[in-house]
C-alpha cells in the first residue's frame, strides 16, 4: 500500500542535513513495513536489526559506540559490507536498547554518511531517558493510520484518489462526489490500520476486518500493560474505555465524571496524557483566547479526545457495517461523533500539528480551529448535508477570521463567505 510519507522518506535521503531518522507512531500503523519497503527500493542493501526479535543485538553495542567499530560489527552480523550513501541501516523497536539509541548521537557527529532510519514505541522512545536520547542528534517522522485518499490507492481506485489530491475545488461534484463518500462510508468502517485495511482489499469481507479490529484493541491494552507503570494501568484502561460514552454525549467535551462519579481530573490526567504520548488518542484544546499562537490560549484542563482510528472507534461502540455504511436510524446520534473522529484523524496525518475548538457560553461551538502560519481558521463538521453553521457566524463575527470552512456530505461550495469542503476531500484543506 502507497503510503504519502514515502515522499517524505526520499526527501530525507537526499536533505544536506539529513542525520539518523527516527519514525514516531503508534503500535499497528506500518512503521515496520514502510522503512523496510524504503530500503527495498532506494537502497542497493538494508541492514535490519529488531531488537525484539533478538535480544543478543544489544550486545554490539554493549561496549563502546564509536560508529566504525558498530559497523563493522553489524556488517559481520548482517553478512553484507555496509557501505557510506549506498545501503540502509534500520533499527526497529529500538527502545529496547538505550545504547543503540545513544549511538545515534555519534553517527550523527561522526559517520553520517551512513543513512539510518528507526522505529520503535513512542512511549519507550521518549521515555528513555536523557542519558540516552540524542537530543538534536536525529531527525522525526510521525506516521498514522492510512489516510482517506492512502485508502483509496490501497483500494486500487487510484484515480479517485488523485482526483481527491488534484482536481480544483469546484470540480468536486457530481457525479465524482457519489462515487467518493460511497468509499468514505467504507472507511468509515474499516479505517486506517493497515492490517485491517489490506485484509478488506483483499476479502472484502468486514466480519473478519471486525475481528482484526477487536485484536489489535486487545494488544493496545497489552501495551498498557507492558509499558505503563503498575499502579497506572487501571486508570489508562478506564480512560480508554471511556472514550466512546464521552463522544456519544450531546457535548463531547472530556468529563471526568463519565469515567466514574468520583472521578476527579488530578487523578486521570497524567493517564490521558500517556495514551496521547502512546498515539493511541488525538486531544482538541479548548481555546480561552483566539489569539496567536493558539497553544499560549489552550485550556489544559478543558478538552476533547479521539482514537486515533475511526475503525477501531467503531470496533470499541461495536457500530456495524450496515448501520455505518448504510445509516441506520439508531446510528444517528452517534453519526456526528463519529464523523468528527474522522476529521481529527486526517487534520492530524495531513497537518502534523495541534488541534483546538472553541466554545462561547454554551450556545456556539467550532469544532477545530487551526493556525496555519499567521492566520486562524475555523471549521465547523457535519456528517450530514445541513448547511446551516451559526457557530460560524457568531465566530466570525467576534474575531473576523480571514476564511470560513465548514465540512459536510455536501459537494464544494462557497456560501455566503463559508467555504463548504466535501468530507473525503478534507485532505485538501491545506489549500485554503
Amino acid at each position: 500500500m502507497k503510503r504519502d510519507l514515502y515522499e517524505k522518506l526520499t526527501l530525507w535521503k537526499a536533505s544536506t542535513r539529513r542525520k539518523p531518522l527516527v519514525l514516531l507512531g503508534a503500535r499497528q500503523v506500518g512503521k515496520t513495513w514502510l522503512l523496510r519497503k524504503f530500503g527495498e527500493n532506494e537502497y542497493e542493501n538494508t541492514a535490519y536489526l529488531n531488537f525484539e526479535e533478538d535480544p543478543g543485538l544489544a550486545a554490539i553495542f554493549s561496549k563502546e559506540l564509536d560508529p566504525l567499530m558498530l559497523i563493522q560489527k553489524i556488517s559481520a552480523y548482517q553478512g553484507i559490507k555496509i557501505r557510506k550513501d549506498l545501503d540502509l541501516i534500520i533499527f526497529d523497536e529500538i527502545q529496547l536498547c538505550n545504547n543503540a539509541l545513544n549511538s545515534l548521537k555519534y553517527f550523527n557527529e561522526k559517520a553520517n554518511e551512513f543513512h539510518i532510519v528507526c522505529a520503535g514505541s513512542t512511549l519507550g522512545i521518549q521515555h528513555s531517558g536523557d542519558h540516552s536520547f540524542p537530543v538534536g542528534k536525529v531527525n522525526f517522522l510521525s506516521l498514522f493510520p492510512l489516510t482517506f485518499t492512502e485508502f483509496l490507492n490501497g483500494c486500487d481506485a487510484k484515480s479517485l484518489a488523485e482526483f481527491v489530491k488534484t482536481a480544483t475545488l469546484d470540480e468536486f461534484v457530481e457525479p465524482f462526489s457519489g462515487k467518493l463518500f460511497d468509499h468514505l462510508k467504507k472507511y468509515y468502517f474499516v479505517g486506517g490500520m493497515p492490517e485491517s485495511v489490506k485484509y478488506f482489499i483483499e476479502s472484502g469481507d468486514l466480519n473478519e476486518v471486525r475481528k482484526i479490529q477487536n485484536e489489535i484493541i486487545q494488544g493496545y491494552r497489552l501495551d498498557f500493560s507492558k509499558h505503563a507503570e503498575k499502579k497506572d494501568i487501571p486508570k489508562i484502561n478506564e480512560v480508554w474505555d471511556s472514550i466512546p460514552r464521552q463522544l456519544a454525549k450531546e457535548n463531547h467535551k472530556f468529563v471526568f465524571q463519565v469515567i466514574k462519579e468520583s472521578a476527579r481530573g488530578r487523578e486521570y490526567l497524567d493517564s490521558i496524557k500517556w495514551l496521547e504520548e502512546a498515539g493511541f488518542i488525538n486531544r482538541v484544546f479548548a481555546l480561552k483566547g483566539v489569539k496567536l499562537p493558539l497553544i499560549s490560549y489552550a485550556k489544559r484542563n478543558c478538552f476533547k479526545v479521539y482514537v486515533l482510528d475511526t475503525g477501531l472507534l467503531g470496533a470499541m461502540v461495536n457500530l456495524s457495517a450496515k448501520a455505518i455504511i448504510f445509516g441506520e436510524d439508531n446510528y444517528k446520534d452517534y453519526k456526528g461523533a463519529f464523523v468528527e473522529n474522522y476529521v481529527a484523524q486526517q487534520l492530524r496525518a495531513q497537518l502534523d500539528t495541534q488541534l483546538f475548538y472553541w466554545e462561547s457560553s454554551g450556545n456556539a461551538e467550532v469544532d477545530f480551529v487551526i493556525q496555519n502560519d499567521e492566520e486562524i481558521v475555523p471549521l465547523e463538521v457535519k456528517a450530514g448535508i445541513n448547511p446551516k453553521s451559526k457557530s460560524l457566524r457568531v465566530f466570525q463575527s467576534k474575531f473576523s477570521p480571514p476564511k470560513l470552512l465548514r465540512t459536510t456530505m455536501l459537494d464544494y461550495r462557497n456560501d455566503g463567505g463559508i467555504i463548504n469542503i466535501p468530507l473525503y476531500a478534507i485532505c485538501r484543506i491545506a489549500d485554503l
